[in-house]
């Protein structure tokens, strides 16, 4: 049986991220009804007065379809000969770097996504955040995490041979996302290895960046994923 881990352990901010990133992308809102309470901040009331759902709520797009983002993205270069739907794990190869995008982050959807999941006043308010120590809003880091969770699912990881993912071993954020920043997914393939216990299988870890306009690296993860072979 596996021991339980505690919270200091790295890959548990990959299941965090993991959590977020699905919340991003289908629609789940979580909003403390607290917030409703006399002498909240206006930002927080605002995000307590937004109903659960909606209209467009009951309406979700299948998952094995993701919707649109505002944005079409692409490969920004060389991709992968094997398309999505038919790539398994013999098509990774390690060495290979592949970049996807690009994705323009505008003011209202950082506060749209961090009234809802993280409404730290540097994401909500601006008045706030430009006396801050960042002059201005910047994007929730679990913001950042699923716009890079999102490229990764569109044109990285197979529809089709995707079993799981154990975690991340590192997440890290070295700049801000700001609004207005176009960014895009660099990601590199590490190692490829069948598992020794389950011959349909293997595993595939990656190095995943997110890059800004000015090339500066706003988010670096080292994912690793559960694939299965084209043949056993």
């Amino acid at each position: 049986m596996t021991k339980p881990r505690t919270l200091r352990c790295p890959r548990h901010l990959g299941m965090i991220l993991a959590g977020v990133a699905i919340a991003a992308l289908f629609g789940v809102v979580a909003v403390q009804k607290a917030l409703d309470g006399a002498g909240a901040p206006a930002w927080a009331a605002g995000a307590a007065s937004r109903p659960a759902g909606g209209a467009a709520a009951t309406a979700r797009t299948p998952l094995s379809h993701p919707g649109p983002m505002t944005t079409r993205t692409r490969a920004l270069g060389d991709d992968f000969a094997a398309p999505i739907d038919d790539r398994y794990l013999e098509d990774y190869t390690a060495g290979t770097t592949y970049e996807y995008g690009h994705v323009t982050v505008d003011e209202a959807e950082i506060i749209e996504f961090a009234r809802r999941f993280d409404p730290q006043p540097i994401h909500v308010d601006p008045g706030f955040a430009a006396a801050g120590p960042f002059k201005g809003i910047i994007a929730s880091g679990w913001h950042t995490g699923s716009i890079m969770m999102r490229l990764f699912a569109d044109h990285f990881l197979s529809r089709v041979a995707s079993l799981a993912s154990p975690g991340v071993d590192e997440l890290r954020w070295p700049a801000p996302v700001r609004p207005g920043d176009t960014l895009r997914l660099r990601v590199a393939v590490l190692e490829v290895r069948p598992s020794r216990s389950k011959p349909d299988r293997g595993i595939v870890s990656t190095r995943a960046e997110l890059l800004n306009q000015d090339d500066e690296v706003v988010l670096h993860t080292l994912p690793v994923n559960l694939l299965r072979r084209r043949t056993a």
